[in-house]
């Protein structure tokens, strides 16, 4: 099992934030996995701006995601079940950056022009646009 974060990032014009993995060419939130010694918080902080370069300053978990369905398998072909906490992230300072060592692009997307995106993303957006205040599990 692997535990981490996902990031939702949603700019004042409702444009979500995605990057394109530089390993499999897919658009995807910002995420990754926990570190030995680290914190779900301290993960995302790490994630977003390892991804991205922006800074996260505060977030909401929205859901999480930790049934079987929720699987994936590595660039090594190993499988691993997530157990995801998906968090809005509410305020972030600094500036994008679109390429890094994970990453070949960095973007906000309006909803209405989404590159295709897994069916987990999907999901993801789906969730935060029902957010009621109560944290979703799955």
């Amino acid at each position: 099992m692997t535990p981490g974060p996902r990031a939702a990032i949603v700019d004042a014009t409702g444009a979500v934030l995605l990057v394109r993995r530089s390993d499999d060419d897919t658009w995807v939130m910002p995420a990754g996995g926990l570190e030995l010694g680290e914190s779900i918080w301290d993960a995302l902080v790490r994630e977003v701006r390892e991804e991205t370069g922006l800074v996260v300053e505060s977030a909401t978990a929205i859901a999480l995601y930790t049934g079987p369905q929720y699987w994936f398998t590595n660039a090594y072909g190993g499988q691993h079940q997530m157990f995801s906490v998906m968090f809005r992230v509410d305020r972030w300072r600094g500036s994008l950056v679109a390429e890094t060592d994970e990453t070949r692009d960095a973007r906000f997307f309006p909803l209405s022009e989404l590159p295709p995106l897994r069916p987990v993303y999907q999901e993801t957006l789906a969730d935060l646009d029902a957010f009621d205040g109560t944290l979703i599990v799955k």
